[in-house]
């Protein structure tokens, strides 16, 4: 079945000084498993008494659960550092385990290792740089041109190694990068993606998401700021003062990507700063205020989310409702199954209906005879949310009003997030909402306008978040020669 929503492209976490690196990376990437549900992979560096230290890892294609089901796997996953990986595959990738990371190789510095959420605009030509200079790659991921540059530095310092490396790199990453002695966080200087810093007990983690941390009762210390990078070795663990350095002087202005804060990261999550919870609400707030709904008999409205990603934006919509003085009330008007599993396959004519059936069902009783509102977070190619109202019109209700807490997407994502192609975008599809709205057969439909998102972001300046794939303004220059389709993300 295929999901009419965009994919964020990764989740890492990586832990220093624990005697079960290992266990507790794979919580964390389960925390995180709203990030990649493709693959998901641990590598883990031990030094097993002989003097040398020892690459372990283990990788697979699946859930976290799946990859990791064998609970001997952890006993071949020796060492009290680790780093890991989830990760969502992309045209032309599907399927192939060598993508999988983390990517670790051995140069004359030693063991190296690397998980990276983003994705790098300008990796074609460095690529094409080194393989006319007698590079190898082993993989079809932007990923690994760090690891060619790194190992590829002349410099003797391996923080100078890599901060050199990401000098040359444009686009988005967060990374997490494992030495033989060092857990070494960075975060490009727009800070597109996010990445923080966490304490449990003599152990130090770095990780996309707080949710990672709270799953192992880690404390949330802070975030790896933009164009920083963070290294955790042992004088760290004995001095308690985590090293800092600037990837370059360019103190580029942030831009964070708003589509976490709408979609991508769990809402218990802090990230960027701010609760995500909190955003969400806020978004759902805005949303209302400024596209709010009544009943034209004064019967209460309901509202409802398509779940789960947008529970908190409903919440948010009907308590301003309620404060507007228009009787309203939130319900649960759709059932979400979580056990469909990734491989459900409907064969026969109407795979995409009966996809949307099993995902979803309606509690009828609720619905029947009342002027609903749907909340959603966003609107992709809209074949889903148009099989959805079909499904909720079942059920009999007055009338169906949906309401998006984001603008319409227009544009591809060059920074981490795999969305269709640009003519797939239900927004390219027609000229306006109106349009949109006849398509998917509902009684009324509002989005967020650029401006009222932004209003919703309280916290922050309007100017620090990437906001390219509802407005086309890209902040970091897109390689002429990118082409997303080719690469892993």
């Amino acid at each position: 079945m295929q999901v009419d929503k965009p994919h964020s492209n990764c989740g890492v976490f990586g832990i220093f000084n624990s005697q079960a690196a290992a266990v507790n990376t794979y919580y964390g990437l389960h925390a995180l498993q709203h990030r990649g549900q493709e693959a998901a992979g641990i590598v883990t560096i031990d030094n097993n008494g002989d003097g040398k230290n020892h690459v372990n890892h283990h990788k697979g294609l699946g859930l976290v659960s799946e990859v990791f089901s064998d609970s001997k796997v952890f006993e071949n996953l020796k060492g009290n550092s680790a780093i890991g990986h989830n990760r969502y595959s992309t045209t032309g990738s599907a399927g192939s385990v060598k993508n999988i990371q983390p990517f670790f190789v051995q140069y004359r510095m030693g063991n190296l290792a690397v998980s990276h959420n983003g994705n790098l605009t300008n990796s074609r030509i460095i690529r094409e740089k080194l393989v006319n200079e007698g590079a190898i790659f082993q993989t079809s991921s932007d990923t690994e041109v760090i690891l060619h540059l790194i190992a590829r530095s002349r410099l003797e310092n391996q923080i100078e190694q890599i901060a050199d490396a990401l000098k040359q790199v444009s686009g988005a990453y967060s990374l997490t990068i494992l030495t033989d002695s060092k857990l070494i966080g960075a975060r490009d200087p727009n800070g597109i993606r996010p990445l923080c810093i966490g304490k449990l007990n003599g152990s130090y983690i770095i990780t996309s998401e707080t949710c990672a941390l709270d799953i192992l009762s880690a404390e949330y210390i802070r975030d790896v700021e933009p164009g920083e990078l963070v290294v955790i070795d042992e004088e760290v663990i004995q001095t308690g003062k985590i090293k800092s350095f600037r990837i370059t002087e360019d103190y580029s202005i942030k831009k964070h990507c708003i589509f976490e804060y709408i979609y991508f990261s769990r809402p218990d999550s802090k990230i960027f700063g701010s609760n995500v919870d909190k955003m969400r609400r806020k978004l759902g707030k805005v949303l209302a205020t400024h596209h709010p709904v009544q009943d034209d008999k004064g019967e209460k409205v309901i509202v409802m989310s398509v779940p789960d990603s947008s529970n908190t934006a409903a919440i948010g919509y009907e308590n301003q409702l309620s404060k507007m003085g228009i009787p309203s009330k939130l319900e649960i008007g759709l059932i979400r199954s979580h056990y469909i599993g990734r491989t459900f396959i409907t064969p026969g004519q109407a795979n995409r209906e009966v996809g949307v059936r099993i995902k979803f069902n309606t509690v009828k009783g609720v619905l029947e005879n009342r002027t609903v509102v749907l909340i959603d977070d966003s609107i992709v190619r809209g074949t889903t949310s148009k099989q959805l109202v079909k499904l909720i019109r079942e059920a009999n209700p007055k009338e169906i009003h949906f309401r998006i807490s984001s603008p319409p997407i227009h544009h591809p994502c060059h920074y981490g997030m795999d969305f269709p192609s640009k003519s797939e975008l239900i927004a390219n599809k027609f000229e306006d909402i109106e349009k949109i709205r006849k398509y998917l057969e509902v009684d009324s439909l509002a989005y967020l306008t650029h401006e009222q998102m932004l209003e919703a972001m309280v916290d922050h300046a309007p100017d620090s978040f990437c906001t390219a794939c509802f407005s086309g303004d890209y902040p970091i220059p897109i390689d002429a020669y990118f082409q997303k389709e080719q690469y892993e993300l």
